[in-house]
């Protein structure tokens, strides 16, 4: 799971080399980590240190404009995709008020979009559906970075700024 509020602390000096596995140095010197949620993954995954960089400033410029936690899964989700991304939305615990998941199968070719109650007041169900409409055709195109980033992007000016 990747979240833009994972890791905010400023790069200190330390070398890429001291980091502990899963983070990186952004261009702006912020230090920006990856959790593993126990499941294997894919050799070499399907970003660059590069992309997963854009993808991390994305969800945290998304998350400061809008006050909302967004994250993003992509892997597995079981038989029942919704289900899936339910339970992973869950284990926020009391996160999961002001949360927004974007939990992405590739294998079921499925996407979810699972908010908690304070975020669905501002994501309705139509705005959170145009924005898989939109992520799919960009995924259907090769674009897996490109139709997240699109996807963060529109639901973030669904939501506009805190009320």
């Amino acid at each position: 799971m990747a979240t833009g509020e994972l890791a905010h602390s400023r790069h200190d000096g330390a070398q890429e080399k001291d980091l502990p596995p899963g983070s990186v140095v952004t261009p702006s010197g912020r230090v920006s980590g990856a959790a593993d949620v126990g499941l294997e993954p894919a050799p070499g995954g399907p970003f660059s240190p590069a992309q997963l960089s854009r993808l991390d400033e994305a969800l945290t410029i998304v998350s400061r404009h809008t006050k909302l936690r967004f994250s993003i899964y992509l892997g597995e989700l079981g038989n029942d995709s919704h289900a899936g991304a339910q339970a992973l939305h869950d284990q926020l615990g009391k996160a999961a008020t002001d949360s927004v998941l974007i939990a992405v199968d590739p294998g079921q070719r499925k996407v979810d979009i699972v908010t908690g109650p304070d975020a669905r007041v501002r994501l309705p169900d139509r705005g959170c559906k145009l924005a898989v409409m939109n992520m799919v055709a960009s995924f259907k195109e090769g674009d897996l970075l490109g139709g997240l980033l699109s996807g963060l992007r529109m639901l973030s000016d669904q939501a506009g700024g805190p009320q």
